[in-house]
């Protein structure tokens, strides 16, 4: 590993900040701590922290030793000085002597002794920080590092890479009683640069910013170089089917097998929803095709994690499924939920074991699995959103580096299960995780075809709103790619009226979120013309684009959601034309008069699997459909102002995309409507349905 100090770098920080009145180490301890966290190799999704000693002034002016230490919260990777929150040093300092501390008090002593209130909670490991009497401390949870720690002789190894410049501390949870050994094993080593936490981690000591950094890099060289020395190859390949089943055909399955089923008491918090979904994230590199792909699978994947906090984001253990035979996905799939099961029996059962040891006051999580291996296809993880999910991935993957590496040196040795529990349960990191609200979509997955138009737009701002993860279907082109930009979602190029390409689209879908929960089939196109001049190539255009479509995306989206047997929601933008016909609308309101009838034979034939299906009679939008001269032009035909024909309606106002876009968000949180049709037109008797 090389080193990203940049001269020229550092002195930019320093000069940035302090403009801002920050001091020359805590700018230069910025720098280097954004460099360890863009490293993923040392630092990824909270799993590192650094702290610099310093002074500063408290609110009447007194000069206080201060510890300014990583908060909770902050990414390594774009960390801020106020990500670096100053604790008085001395009432940690005093700490020293006591026995014993809960951490729910060594939290909050952290918090009272912070200068600012508004600050975030300094890191769990604040205290080792300062107990250790160094200026700059860095400590990463280096892949490199934990290769050589987890293995029956790590200890041994580490001794052999590092010598008397890394004291050794044998593996306890973070927190208190880790702090008093860490500060025991530095006191007695006192030539020693850094610390090698067995099956944690690395810290490394410095008088400056550069020197501890540096040293980090060092470390990691080090063992990187023992690690080269003698590799052999790791994972015997498995005898798998041919040809296999993609990631994306059996991503809904695996989706819906992750979910849980929650209870039906209007009590509940998730009443409105009868399955806590997740979304999922799909690796295959070539490591992790080895890996998934290896003889011995069932053995190295099922020891435990290569860190302990992987455990809060993906779970002590990864479920292993039957590799997918390619045309045999119904008996895959019963192979498949058959494996699930077994793994939620088994969490359960292990929960049943440790519990007992808290006094039985733990409360169970979900026992579905966090990480999904399938030889032959890669890895899924899991998570409540994306973000989750590629979290939860990315250490997914990082434990397939380094189980591997440690493999090609002897055997991968994880923590105990019991020291597993533990760390799964830790009330500090449960408070956390219990702390974070989901929104009322949350955990879905929608599709917006349409996508790039204005409503389309609208619409997918609205689900991602409410917390859903979107994506956009439409003609590729400059409008596909200024939503992009926008940052409005996952955008796939779609043509609705050709079959080949509505099936890559929703199969794209599928490999990046792991399936589909609501469609909005907003895709449209406004034919004129009186029906007796009218040609049948112009009607049968019409149909194709707004009626057969909406049956197109429509099929393939049911496909998905029958897969994943966790309901769904269908919603169609059909129109007032199709209980309002007006002249020369006929090529336009005969197919969405059929569109309308698509959604009450959809909403009867797929209830009972727990899919609604509903409509939006929308009038008078600005968008691809009612275009500015269109609008010009109808308004004077009618003798009015443009803004005078827009607002006809009982309610005398004009009705925007945005308002069609909450009425499909308002339909997809109706779980006991179907089959229903909605008004967004500002008020239109003739339009009424009844």
């Amino acid at each position: 590993m090389k080193s990203a100090w940049n001269d020229q770098e550092a002195a930019d920080f320093v000069e940035r900040y302090a403009a801002e009145g920050v001091g020359e180490d805590l700018a230069l301890r910025v720098y280097t701590t954004r460099l360890l966290g863009s490293e993923p190799r040392l630092v990824l999704h909270g799993g590192g922290n650094t702290s610099v000693k310093g002074r500063a002034r408290d609110v009447t002016g007194a000069e206080l030793d201060v510890l300014y230490v990583k908060g909770s919260g902050w990414d390594m990777g774009d960390i801020e000085p106020p990500g670096l929150p100053a604790v008085q040093l001395d009432p940690l300092l005093a700490l020293a002597g006591v026995e014993a501390l809960s951490d729910e008090d060594m939290v909050n002593l952290q918090r009272r002794n912070l200068l600012d209130s508004k600050a975030p909670n300094p890191s769990v490991e604040t205290l080792l920080h300062a107990w250790v009497p160094r200026t700059f401390i860095d400590h990463t949870h280096a892949n490199a590092a934990l290769v050589l720690t987890d293995q029956p002789h790590g200890e041994e190894i580490c001794r052999e890479v590092y010598g008397d410049r890394a004291a050794i501390v044998p593996y306890i949870m973070p927190g208190f009683d880790l702090a008093k050994a860490a500060r025991a094993t530095a006191d007695a080593h006192p030539e020693a640069e850094g610390l090698v936490l067995l099956k944690h981690g690395l810290f490394t000591f410095g008088d400056t910013a550069r020197d501890a950094y540096e040293l980090m890099i060092e470390f990691v060289s080090l063992a990187e170089a023992r690690i080269e020395r003698g590799r052999r190859r790791v994972f015997a390949a498995a005898e798998l089917p041919a040809p296999l089943a993609s990631a994306s055909e059996i991503a809904p399955t695996i989706r819906g097998l992750l979910a849980n089923r929650r209870g039906r008491d209007g009590n509940d918090p998730g009443a409105g929803d009868e399955f806590e979904r997740f979304i999922l994230e799909h690796r295959a590199s070539a490591a992790i095709l080895a890996y998934v792909g290896g003889a011995e699978l069932s053995r190295y994947s099922q020891i435990g994690t290569v860190t302990p906090d992987h455990a809060i984001r993906t779970k002590p253990l990864p479920v292993v499924l039957p590799a997918p035979p390619a045309g045999d996905l119904a008996a895959w799939a019963g192979r498949a939920r058959a494996a699930v099961g077994a793994y939620r029996e088994a969490y359960t059962a292990y929960f049943e074991r440790h519990n007992p040891r808290y006094g039985g006051t733990k409360r169970m999580l979900d026992a579905s699995p966090r990480v999904v291996l399938v030889p032959g296809v890669g890895l899924f993880a899991s998570g409540r959103d994306a973000r989750a999910a590629a979290a939860a991935a990315d250490l997914a993957e990082t434990t397939v580096e380094v189980i591997t590496d440690a493999e090609s040196m002897d055997r991968f040795e994880s923590i105990t299960e019991a020291e597993l529990f533990d760390i799964e349960y830790w009330s500090l990191e449960q408070a956390k995780l219990a702390g974070a609200k989901e929104k009322a979509l949350g955990r879905h997955v929608v599709v917006v075809t349409g996508g790039a138009g204005a409503i389309g737009r609208a619409t997918a701002a609205a689900f991602r709103d409410a917390g859903a993860e979107v994506a956009l279907l439409d003609l590729a082109g400059p409008s596909l790619d200024a939503a992009v930009e926008a940052g409005a979602g996952l955008a796939v190029p779609c043509d609705v009226t050709d079959d080949a390409s509505v099936a890559h689209a929703f199969a794209t879908v599928a490999a990046r979120y792991g399936g589909v929960d609501i469609l909005v089939s907003n895709a449209g196109a406004a034919w004129r013309g009186a029906m007796a001049d009218l040609s049948e190539e112009v009607l049968r255009a019409s149909f194709e684009l707004n009626f057969f479509a909406h049956q197109r995306v429509t099929r393939a989206a049911v496909r998905i959601m029958r897969q994943q047997a966790t309901g769904g929601c269908l919603l169609f933008n059909v129109s007032k034309q199709a209980v309002n016909p007006g002249p020369d609308f006929g090529p336009y309101g005969l197919p969405k008069a059929a569109t309308m009838s698509l959604v009450r034979q959809y909403a009867i034939e797929h209830g009972s699997e727990g899919i609604r299906s509903n409509g939006v009679n929308a009038d008078r939008i600005r968008s691809g459909v009612l275009t500015d001269e269109m609008i010009a032009s109808r308004s004077e035909a009618r003798g009015l102002s443009e803004a005078a024909y827009m607002r006809g309606n009982l309610l005398g106002r004009e009705v925007r995309a945005e308002d069609v876009a909450q009425a499909f968000v308002a339909l997809a949180l109706a779980r006991a409507t179907t089959g229903a049709i909605l008004t967004v037109d500002g008020g239109n008797v003739a339009a009424a349905l009844r």
